[in-house]
Parts: C-alpha cells; sequence; structure tokens
C-alpha cells in the first residue's frame, strides 16, 4: 500500500501562515539594499551638447594657413562662413590654400584684386555643401562654388579614383591628400595651389584697335591729285619760253630792216 502522510493537514496551514509574516519583515530590507546599491552606482555621462562650429579653430590647429586666416578676416568672410555653417543644414565644403600656396603665386597677384574680387576668390573654395572625399568622386561636374559674377555661378571640376581626388578650374589642378576635418556639417580639405578661376586669372583677349576712318584718306588723296594737277608741267612753260624769244628776235630784226631800207 502506499504511504500516507501521518501529519494532519491543520499542520501545513500553521506553517504558511507563519512564513508570511516573515517574508513581510524581510521585504523592506532587500529593497532598502537594491536601492542603495543603485545610488552607488557610476551614473552614464549625458551626451555633450553639439556647439556651433568653429572654421577659425580649425585652420589654427592646422597650423599652416597665416594667409588664408589674414585674408578670410580682411574681407570679413570668417562671419559669412561660421553663419552659413550653423544656420544651413547642407553644410559646407572648404578647400584651404597653405601659406606656400600662395607664396608661389605670381607678386602682387592678391594685391592686383579689389576686395570684392578677393572676396569672390575666397568663395570659389567653398562649396555651399557636405562632401566626403569619396562623395567627392561621384559629383556631376562643374560643381557650384559660393562664388559668382556676371556670367553666372563659378564651377570646379573634380576627378579620380580610389581615394586620390583632383580638383580643376581650368588653369590650375591640385591633388587632395588629406582632410583637416571631414566631419558633418564641415568639410576642410589642404590644397598646395590657390584655386585660381579663370573669370579672374584667364587670359583676357586683346581689345581690337578701330579701323581708319576711309573719309581721311579718300579726301588726302583728293587733295593730293588736286595739287599735283595744278601744279604747272616744266616741259610747257620751258617750250613756250623759247617760242616768246625765237618771235622777238624776228620781230627786231625785221625792223632793222625797214628802217635801213
Amino acid at each position: 500500500m502506499p504511504c500516507q502522510s501521518s501529519l494532519p493537514s491543520h499542520h501545513y496551514q500553521n506553517t504558511t501562515m507563519a512564513a508570511s509574516p516573515l517574508s513581510l519583515l524581510l521585504l523592506p530590507l532587500f529593497l532598502s539594499l537594491s536601492l542603495h546599491a543603485q545610488a552607488q552606482a557610476p551614473a552614464a555621462p549625458a551626451p555633450a551638447p553639439s556647439g556651433p562650429v568653429n572654421f577659425t579653430a580649425v585652420l589654427v590647429k592646422g597650423g599652416q594657413f597665416a594667409t588664408l586666416i589674414s585674408l578670410l578676416n580682411k574681407t570679413h568672410t570668417f562671419n559669412q562662413i561660421e553663419n552659413q555653417l550653423n544656420s544651413s543644414s547642407e553644410g559646407m565644403t572648404i578647400f584651404a590654400p597653405t601659406d606656400n600656396a600662395f607664396n608661389n603665386l605670381k607678386a602682387g597677384a592678391l594685391n592686383a584684386l579689389t576686395q570684392q574680387q578677393q572676396v569672390q576668390l575666397l568663395q570659389y573654395h567653398m562649396l555651399p555643401k557636405f562632401y566626403s572625399l569619396s562623395n567627392l568622386l561621384l559629383v556631376s561636374n562643374p560643381v557650384p562654388t559660393q562664388a559668382s559674377g556676371q556670367d553666372g555661378v563659378w564651377g570646379l571640376n573634380f576627378t579620380g579614383q580610389s581615394n586620390q581626388v583632383n580638383v580643376s578650374t581650368g588653369l590650375v589642378e591640385v591633388q587632395i591628400n588629406n582632410a583637416l576635418r571631414q566631419d558633418s556639417p564641415l568639410a576642410v580639405y589642404p590644397v598646395d595651389k590657390v584655386l585660381l578661376p579663370e573669370e579672374l586669372f584667364g587670359v583676357k583677349p586683346p581689345s581690337a584697335s578701330p579701323p581708319a576712318p576711309a573719309t581721311n584718306a579718300s579726301s588726302s588723296g583728293k587733295s593730293n591729285s588736286s595739287d599735283t594737277a595744278a601744279e604747272p608741267s616744266p616741259g610747257k612753260n620751258s617750250a613756250g619760253g623759247r617760242n616768246v624769244a625765237l618771235g622777238l628776235i624776228f620781230g627786231l630784226g625785221f625792223l632793222s630792216m625797214g628802217i635801213l631800207s
């Protein structure tokens, strides 16, 4: 026969009733320990707020852009760049000529430009959109820059493969090897040559000199011919003079013969 428990059923009921008050006493202790452990755990750092992009700091950190910084300050272009960076959702791409790039220009090339032309030269190094190096290989040429003139917006052309990118103006071509910054919204690429736009530095066709007025030549020709016609022919004058002299000689001869007779 199966073994049956000899304990009465009321014994289980008493045990359950005795355990319930103990659980109620231990529960506050467990909650207190849990809250203390959570308080001791280090809090996760809050994400740092994204502040305004400081383009000046990027160039200063690069260490070889003193001429560019001076030109940007002189033309008040720094303010325009930073205002656009912090207000536009498209971002910007800037090509930064090094000090050696400016030193390799012809003497007086920058000073020969008006302040407006200097602004156009700087704007020609800016694209109104963020481009990584890989994205520059996928663009449709020419890519519009910030510079413009009477003929419209001035553009740049990009070629290359893999991680090598070349930028061309039509007068200058230079390779882009690295980036000072390549995080949206700003990409800054140093270049070893100043990007010279054809609109400012291209060879201008010489202006044609106006043709001489035809009236002057024709009137001069007429006056010359009339002067020639007015002058007497020396041959005719000498022949007439000889005829007059002979007539006088014959006349005197006849007169003398008449007197003698």
